[in-house]
């Protein structure tokens, strides 16, 4: 059923303060948010300041994608980078 599929989005938005970053998807009800997270939460993960700048929304992007994947039972698949090194990292040259 065409009407029924559930496409999956990314919405960030940028308050004053913080980042927010949300995996939803549309239906008849309304929209239906999957997962979220905020750039507030960096500070568990040692980042004490910065909540609103480019690399805040990048980490928070990092950060709502992992629950996803976990969620999903993905985590396990796409595991990314393991150990950090500075290198460059592309999922195509681990799956070869």
């Amino acid at each position: 059923n065409k009407f029924n599929n559930k496409k999956y989005r990314l919405v960030v938005r940028f308050t004053n303060r913080r980042v927010i970053c949300q995996i939803m998807y549309a239906t008849i009800r309304g929209d239906m948010v999957v997962a979220q997270a905020t750039s507030t939460e960096l500070t568990k993960y040692g980042v004490p300041v910065g909540h609103k700048n480019y690399a805040a929304a990048y980490c928070t992007g990092l950060l709502v994608a992992r629950r996803v994947l976990k969620k999903f039972g993905l985590d396990e698949t796409f595991k990314g980078k393991e150990e950090i090194d500075g290198e460059d990292y592309h999922v195509e040259d681990e799956e070869n």
